[in-house]
């Protein structure tokens, strides 16, 4: 054959049995030499891992879809958050965000080819406590404030409802009064979740 090649035959002298032909080609001097393989070195270790080339999991270095779950990390801290607003002072009285007794939703972290998407879906029930002072005198109460489902991006329609406990004898026009005005809560409650929306963002 031509090129220094070496053609080989077999299954000759065996009657009707096949045959094959294959090709092989000779070294030569001036021919490349085989890759010899190369032990990774702690430096090149550390370099590979200081400077990822994609997002994600280590293991997904091709970037491709990868969704992690954040739940217990956002349910803490929008708990934490919603705490830290402590109590708002009114004309009447002054009442504070006791505790968060409801927090129940899904926070998620995708990875699509490379590109970082984040999203989530709460919905709360916030512990409140105070105290209000009327004609006959200065009264303490407790209630709680319902926030609706909401997601990622939607917080500039953030609602909420106002209940107070069944157990004072307030007038109807008090108790709707106190109602009105705890609804200011709605203010710095929004703060904190696009505080909790932007470090999510951030992760």
């Amino acid at each position: 054959m031509e090129d220094g090649g070496v053609e080989k035959q077999q299954g000759q002298g065996q009657g009707q049995g096949a045959s094959y032909t294959y090709w092989v080609r000779e070294a030569t001097e001036d021919a490349a030499p085989l890759p010899l393989p190369k032990k990774l070195t702690p430096q090149d270790i550390l370099s590979n891992q200081s400077n990822p080339a994609t997002l994600g999991s280590v293991w997904n270095r091709a970037g491709t879809w990868e969704e992690k779950n954040l739940n217990n990390w956002a349910t803490n801290r929008i708990k934490e958050l919603l705490k830290s607003v402590g109590s708002l002072d009114f004309s009447c009285g002054k009442v504070e965000i006791a505790d968060v007794t409801k927090c129940v939703g899904d926070a998620f972290l995708v990875t699509v080819r490379n590109k970082k998407r984040v999203g989530y879906t709460y919905e709360l029930t916030l512990k409140i406590e105070g105290e209000w002072l009327l004609r006959e005198g200065r009264k303490t109460f407790k209630g709680h404030i319902d926030i609706p489902e909401f997601s990622f991006g939607e917080l500039d329609d953030l609602q909420m409802e106002v209940k107070l406990s069944e157990e004072k004898d307030f007038l109807q026009q008090d108790k709707l009064q106190i109602i009105q005005d705890l609804k200011l809560f709605l203010q710095p409650v929004r703060e904190k979740l696009f505080q909790f929306e932007q470090e999510l963002k951030d992760r």
